[in-house]
């Protein structure tokens, strides 16, 4: 076979795999649409249910503290007495102990099933998305993550993962499986129109092994600091109608119906607090990964480009959050703040810095 026929077979073959994973891509959509639906139809069921409404109540006990009560269920012409939901106490000033809510499905079998259902398409999802994500990197040679579109099909394949892998370490995280879809949904969504970029070869630069280490670990440490976003986000809705009922208040039903089975805002606090400093040293490492990239590619480590500017902000900013917490003892709302703050800096370093502003990182267009 002479040369010019095999470059032309290697081109066919490129193409092939680049429809491959466009067209895995769009069936992940697909599925993660199903999942969306059934997680969705977890949290109606659980909203209808009596059982999460009383699993989520606070009761008083003999000895003035708030307790949890025990949750009965009918099932099969029986009646079965559930474990009550574990007692935690709230980091924030004015110490009270608050139960975790029972979670999206309410104590609902029905929508108990429905979540399990979900979490399986979600499963599925993820295995097409990694495929195409895969096909990708085959069609072009290279690590899938040259331009924001490769970025943004890997990033929410990670996402998932994460998510995915808290669910099998039996970690207490299906509450968020409906809002990180939702998000999943709306990053491929944008990745497909209006960001998607043809298989490339990569610029000169960027042809280094310092690629797979910077660039995906920058990926792993975006899905962890959005999981920790999203716990936070949702800390503070019920921490805010926590503090309306011990004042007194009484919040909305839809309010009620849907805070009251998420975990308790402690647990909410503590979780988003665990993560964001679990992935913290990996995003220095991702910094100081860049600079050693950059003193490669360009005989400098550190040149303030903008890239390079924002996340060092980033990190100065999570810095701060972690250090508020551990020396400060800020905890609570404030602190919430500065993480999401944190974790804004970290999207205007993708988007914001990416689309807008010019500079060395700004080889791969869109």
């Amino acid at each position: 076979m002479t040369l010019a026929a095999t470059t032309e077979l290697a081109a066919a073959t490129n193409e092939h795999l680049a429809n491959l994973s466009n067209t895995l891509i769009y069936s992940a959509m697909a599925v993660y649409t199903l999942a969306f639906f059934a997680y969705i139809t977890e949290w109606i069921f659980g909203s209808r249910s009596k059982i999460g409404r009383t699993a989520a109540a606070l009761t008083e006990g003999a000895d003035g503290k708030v307790k949890a009560p025990a949750v009965t269920v009918k099932k099969g012409g029986s009646t079965a007495v559930l474990e009550r939901p574990k007692v935690v106490v709230r980091a924030a000033a004015g110490q009270r102990d608050v139960p975790d809510g029972p979670g999206a499905h309410g104590g609902d079998e029905q929508g108990d099933l429905y979540g399990r259902i979900a979490v399986s398409l979600t499963v599925l999802a993820f295995l097409i998305e990694l495929a195409g994500v895969i096909a990708r990197a085959a069609s072009v040679e290279r690590a899938p993550w040259g331009n924001m579109y490769e970025f943004n099909i890997t990033f929410s394949t990670v996402a998932v993962g994460v998510y995915l892998t808290l669910l099998a370490l039996r970690k207490n995280v299906r509450w968020l499986g409906l809002f990180l879809i939702t998000s999943v949904l709306l990053d491929l969504g944008i990745a497909v129109t209006v960001l998607y970029t043809a298989s490339d070869q990569l610029v000169p630069a960027l042809h280094s092994y310092w690629l797979y280490i910077h660039v995906s670990t920058a990926i792993l440490c975006g899905a962890v600091f959005y999981v920790g976003a999203v716990s936070t986000i949702l800390y503070l809705f019920k921490d805010s109608y926590e503090n309306k009922l011990a004042n007194g208040g009484k919040p909305g039903s839809f309010a009620t119906s849907f805070l009251e089975r998420l975990p308790a805002s402690a647990s909410l606090d503590k979780f988003s607090y665990r993560v964001n400093a679990a992935v913290f040293p990996l995003w220095t490492f991702t910094i100081i990964a860049g600079a050693i990239w950059a003193g490669d590619a360009w005989g400098r480590y550190w040149g303030w480009d903008p890239k390079e500017t924002w996340a060092f902000i980033t990190w100065v900013a999570y810095a701060c959050y972690l250090h508020a917490r551990a020396t400060a003892g800020w905890k609570g709302r404030k602190a919430a703040y500065l993480a999401l703050l944190a974790f804004g800096c970290w999207l205007f370093n993708y988007y914001g810095v990416n689309i807008f502003v010019s500079g060395k990182h700004s080889y791969a267009g869109v």
